[in-house]
């Protein structure tokens, strides 16, 4: 396999308006010892990974649009060829932040519905009106022609408005719909009593399944939960059918499974290149190396494309190739990055 940085989501504050229960990085509106790079900083950055790579880079935070030059640091990465998009909540966007978005070359906006009704995306949310808000930019991106896709976080307390919320961003409009299943990390470690439980974890993966069946089913993508790719192999084998799905279709770099520290990155407000945005262990730091040499010669990263070396079930188990399991949730409920996933139920034939 071929291991390139296809797509690389970069915290360029860490400061945010709201204070989400699962919030990966507990970002608050102020933060003391994590301060913002410089612009320049931003440009030097842009410039390093340019020089190795073309991936997709995702302006995120925190929430970005607290930084006054966010639409600078854009349209230098427009300027240099990346295709650069941006991560928002989706409370602070007004008609002007569009026209910016729209003069910065901004490719994709996400933004974040974790409920299909104000009382449970709020309380998601810990923020009265953030629904509202989510609702109005999306309507400001419909009328300005900005392409954008739903990101959407899942525990037990809205664990069963999967089907209502991809009704509603169908509805919407959105590109694509991206269902987050929870990684306790940051302020999600004080929540671990509502994480969803392995015995009904794969029932949202199933619902899954069957939704991508339908005619006029939408982009889909489930996220931190790669043993739904095992699920499409042995459901598709068992019906007696080759199903594409596409979730396969439109997985980062025509890959599957976990791609954490393979495909995909986060560089941190601090400079360090971790895994993915919920795999809180560095590879290295883009203050101190450049970023091709952090890709190509960490140990973490390395360690994670050699699928021989994990332990366990994983280790073990005949969909390695296509699943891998979540290699952040290994790590932040057990300490070991290698180790088998936690939340997966599937007993290898390989082993005992």
């Amino acid at each position: 396999m071929n291991f390139e940085p296809k797509w690389i989501a970069w915290e360029i504050t860490r400061r945010c308006n709201l204070s989400c229960v699962h919030c990966r990085s507990s970002s608050e509106l102020e933060i003391t010892g994590h301060p913002d790079c410089s612009l320049d900083e931003a440009k030097r950055v842009l410039n390093d990974i340019k020089s190795y790579a073309d991936p997709v880079m995702v302006l995120s935070g925190g929430e970005p649009l607290l930084r006054p030059d966010v639409f600078d640091i854009a349209s230098y990465g427009t300027e240099l060829g990346l295709r650069m998009c941006l991560a928002t909540n989706g409370t602070l966007v007004t008609a002007e932040t569009c026209r910016h978005i729209k003069d910065a070359g901004i490719k994709m906006v996400s933004l974040s519905l974790d409920g299909s009704t104000a009382q449970v995306h709020d309380d998601f949310r810990n923020q009265p009106g953030a629904f509202e808000g989510t609702m109005n930019a999306i309507k400001l991106f419909n009328e300005y022609g900005i392409q954008f896709l739903i990101n959407s976080s899942f525990t037990k307390r809205n664990k069963t408005e999967a089907p209502k919320i991809y009704a509603l961003v169908k509805k919407l409009g959105a590109t694509a719909w991206y269902l987050f299943m929870i990684v306790p990390t940051g302020r999600g470690e004080e929540i671990m009593e509502e994480l969803i439980p392995e015995s009904e974890y794969e029932d949202i993966l199933n619902w899954h399944y069957d939704m991508e069946k339908e005619e006029d089913a939408m982009l889909v993508r489930p996220t931190c939960a790669p043993q739904y790719y095992r699920i499409v192999l042995q459901r598709s084998k068992a019906e007696g059918e080759k199903f594409q799905r596409r979730s396969l279709k439109f997985s980062t770099g025509g890959s599957k499974g976990c791609l954490a520290g393979q495909l995909i990155c986060l560089i941190d407000v601090d400079g360090n290149v971790l895994p993915c945005s919920y795999f809180p262990k560095s590879g290295g730091n883009i203050r101190e190396q450049s970023f091709q040499d952090i890709w190509e010669n960490s140990k973490l990263f390395l360690e994670l494309r050699n699928f021989k070396g994990y332990k366990d079930n994983c280790g073990r188990c005949e969909y390695v190739n296509v699943c891998g399991g979540c290699r952040a949730r290994a790590y932040a409920m057990s300490g070991d990055y290698l180790g088998q996933e936690p939340f997966c139920t599937y007993q290898p034939r390989n082993g005992v």
